[in-house]
C-alpha cells in the first residue's frame, strides 16, 4: 500500500505486526513438527475410516427448529465427526454455518452442564431446584420494584409452534410486550 506521495510506508502498524508474528509462530511452531520423526503418513486404512469400530447415528441439528439432517459419527458413546444427511427432506445434504459447527459446541469445554452460582468468588455447583428457586424470587422482586417491563424475555429458534405460543401467554402474564426472538439478536 502506498502513502499520498507515492511510496511504501516505512512504518509497520501495530495490529500488521501481531498478524505477521502470529504466522511466523505458527509456521516456526509447525516446522518443529515436520523436522523429526514426530508425524508420519497416514495408511490407506486410515485415511479410508479414521474412527474404527465407530457408528453413523443418523440425528438433526439442534441449533433452530429447522431441523436439518445430521449423520453423527459415534465411537465409544463419543461424537467424533459429523457429515451432512444427504437424503434428509429438510436440508437436503447442506447444513448453515451454525450446524457445520454443531460437533465443536457439544464438545466445548465452556459448555455448561448444570447449574453454577458463584459463591465466594467461586463457582459452586447447585441444584435445578434451588437454581429455578433462587432466579424467580429474584425475578419477581425485580418485577415488585421495578414493574412488569423490567424484563426482555427472548424466545428461542427452537421453539415449536405450541412452546412458542406458551411462551407468549407466559409474557403476556409477566405483564409485558417486551418479547423478541433470539435470531434477530
Amino acid at each position: 500500500m502506498e502513502n499520498a506521495q507515492g511510496n511504501a510506508p516505512s512504518k509497520i502498524g501495530r495490529r500488521s505486526f501481531l498478524k505477521l508474528a502470529a504466522i511466523g509462530a505458527g509456521i516456526g511452531a509447525a516446522s518443529a513438527f515436520t523436522a523429526g520423526k514426530s508425524l508420519r503418513a497416514a495408511s490407506a486404512e486410515e485415511i479410508k475410516n479414521p474412527f474404527p469400530g465407530s457408528k453413523r447415528v443418523k440425528t438433526i441439528c439442534s441449533i433452530c427448529s429447522a431441523g436439518c439432517g445430521i449423520i453423527a459419527e459415534v465411537q465409544n458413546g463419543v461424537w467424533v465427526r459429523q457429515d451432512v444427511a444427504q437424503d434428509h427432506p429438510i436440508s437436503q445434504g447442506s447444513h448453515c454455518c451454525k450446524g457445520i459447527d454443531q460437533i465443536d459446541l457439544i464438545k466445548s469445554k465452556q459448555r455448561v452442564k448444570f447449574p453454577l452460582k458463584k459463591v465466594n468468588g467461586e463457582w459452586k455447583r447447585i441444584t435445578w431446584d434451588q437454581a429455578v428457586d433462587e432466579i424467580s424470587a429474584k425475578m419477581l422482586k425485580l418485577r415488585a420494584e421495578n414493574g412488569p417491563d423490567v424484563a426482555m424475555f427472548l424466545g428461542s429458534a427452537k421453539f415449536n409452534l405450541q412452546q412458542a405460543y406458551y411462551f407468549r401467554k407466559f409474557t403476556a402474564m409477566w405483564g409485558t410486550n417486551n418479547i423478541d426472538h433470539v435470531a434477530r439478536v
